[in-house]
């Protein structure tokens, strides 16, 4: 069941998905997939486990280069480029488990995403006062100033998943893709983070999310996509997928359509 509710989606297109394949040997985790994200949209991403999504962010990210198709960002194909490149061509991730420096400071770990983020650099070197700048700001803008000083792996969930967001914040994205960023926190932390990337969203930066909890999707996504076998099922507004319980019972399961109802 493929549902397009609106065929001008790519107008004003910032990232172009188009007939995007990843396969591992005869398992295709990405099956020529296509989808545009507008400049200035929040665009979810659903689907049950496996469903590819997360294989997607890593194509999309350079971490796996595709089989087939293209993806374009900004006019520009980059499939084929470095994770480096394509983070300094404006492009920023998160991770589903977070991925932090344990023995480094929060600001360690965010000057590290400010110092590399937007141009090639030699490691070794100290930090400039630019760079912690620029740290500084992405850690208050996550409401982690209080902890800048503190060792990143003893943190919470929340402040980790907190802290990825600030990392990928201080390379000065326009695109930012998010990989279950509430995942795991409860209904209070749920909340914080769903303002947190409302106001990413607010900076002028383009937010690309996949996320398990519907509450979460439903709320702060303009359009939702619904991934199953590395295929497109569905398409189109939260209202749209409100209104296709199949898509929710089937797809997302029973526990997604009986949270969505509560």
């Amino acid at each position: 069941m493929t549902v397009t509710t609106d065929p001008g989606a790519t107008s004003g297109a910032l990232l172009s998905v188009e007939r995007l394949s990843k396969h591992y040997g005869g398992l295709a985790a990405v099956d020529d997939l296509s989808f545009a994200v507008r400049d200035g949209e929040v665009f979810g991403i659903a689907g049950p486990n496996g469903a590819g999504k997360t294989t997607l962010f890593d194509t999309i990210s350079g971490l796996a280069k595709a089989t087939g198709g293209r993806v374009v960002f900004d006019g520009g194909e980059i499939q084929e480029e470095s994770t480096h490149a394509i983070c300094h061509l404006g492009v920023a991730r998160t991770f589903q488990i977070p991925a932090v420096l344990p023995e480094h400071t929060v600001l360690g770990n965010v000057a590290v995403g400010s110092y590399f983020g937007r141009r090639n650099r030699v490691p070794g070197i100290r930090f400039d006062g630019e760079t912690i700048d620029r740290a500084h700001e992405a850690i208050a803008f996550v409401g982690l100033a209080a902890k800048a000083r503190a060792v990143a792996g003893p943190l919470s969930l929340f402040e980790k998943k907190r802290l990825m967001i600030a990392s990928a914040v201080a390379t000065a994205p326009r695109l930012l893709m998010l990989d279950e960023p509430v995942g795991g926190l409860n209904p209070t932390e749920v909340d914080t983070v769903l303002e947190l990337v409302r106001n990413v969203r607010e900076t002028g930066v383009t937010v690309l999310l996949i996320e398990h909890v519907m509450r979460a999707l439903m709320s702060i996504s303009d359009r939702v996509m619904v991934m199953n076998h590395g295929r497109l099922l569905f398409e189109g507004t939260p209202a749209d997928v409100q209104r296709h319980e199949e898509v929710i019972q089937v797809y997302l399961g029973t526990a997604a359509q009986e949270e969505r109802h509560a």
